[in-house]
């Protein structure tokens, strides 16, 4: 009588592999969709020049309106920018390529990790963008280079983990339009921050909405590092928010990726 034995499992792709592959991969979707590149851009930037000319005599009559508003603008510009991760990945979902990576030997995290790391590439770029347009309509930072480098550092840092938040609520949405609609909600926070007007002209109870999420402490810390205002115990609770939302999104997108079966 003949013996059947399983086949021996395949082994996982060693080494950073399979991360510098989808990498690339999302590099060149990225490519591709100029149109979502040029938006994640331009939104921001119509959204500091609205600011700083058409309310910014209002908020700040004497011009320095534009110094208050930039960091907050540069986290919107990560937020549109890290909010196409979302869609990007429940469009692979949809098209089924989720389930054939499945049956990959791949780590759950090759996958997420490479629409994460060419997000945080897209996202700084669009970042320096932002910043050029903001230095020529009077941005005046008094950072020196260490305060440079490490107001990209917090940048980086809300950055990576927004993306990986979304890239979780990609493989968690059904489509990629409710993707974009659950987005939504984190590209709204910098509005209940301090990204835009001072926390203390807000009226009580959303003061305290602004002080206890995590976009106002990381703003105070790029504006205390590039403008020199205080921070008191911001930095802490920035590089704490950035670390919880990290560590959870990966966890999470890690889970969602391991799930047997589709939707």
């Amino acid at each position: 009588m003949t013996t059947l034995t399983a086949p021996a499992p395949r082994p996982r792709i060693s080494g950073l592999t399979a991360e510098a592959v989808f990498v690339g991969r999302s590099l060149r979707h990225s490519l591709r969709d100029g149109e979502s590149l040029l938006m994640a851009i331009l939104l921001p930037v119509m959204l500091m020049l609205v600011f700083t000319f058409v309310f910014g005599g209002a908020l700040d009559p004497s011009g320095g309106y534009v110094d208050y508003v930039v960091p907050g603008i540069i986290l919107t510009c990560a937020g549109f920018g890290a909010a196409s991760t979302a869609v990007y990945v429940a469009t692979d979902m949809k098209a089924g390529i989720i389930d054939r990576f499945r049956t990959m030997p791949l780590r759950a995290s090759a996958v997420l990790t490479g629409h994460v790391v060419a997000s945080l590439l897209r996202n700084l770029l669009a970042t320096g963008v932002v910043i050029g347009v903001a230095l020529l309509v009077g941005f005046r930072p008094t950072a020196d280079l260490g305060g440079w480098l490490g107001a990209i550092g917090m940048i980086a840092a809300w950055i990576l983990a927004i993306t990986y938040l979304f890239a979780a609520i990609g493989l968690a949405s059904g489509s990629p339009e409710a993707a974009n609609g659950y987005g939504f909600i984190i590209l709204f926070l910098p509005y209940l921050s301090s990204a835009f007007v001072p926390v203390s002209t807000m009226p009580e109870w959303l003061q305290w909405v602004a002080d206890h999420q995590p976009v106002t402490p990381i703003i105070e810390t790029i504006r205390g590092l590039l403008m020199g205002t205080p921070m008191d115990g911001a930095p802490w609770w920035a590089l704490g928010w950035c670390a919880a939302i990290l560590v959870i999104s990966y966890a999470w997108g890690a889970w969602l990726f391991r799930r047997s079966g589709r939707r």
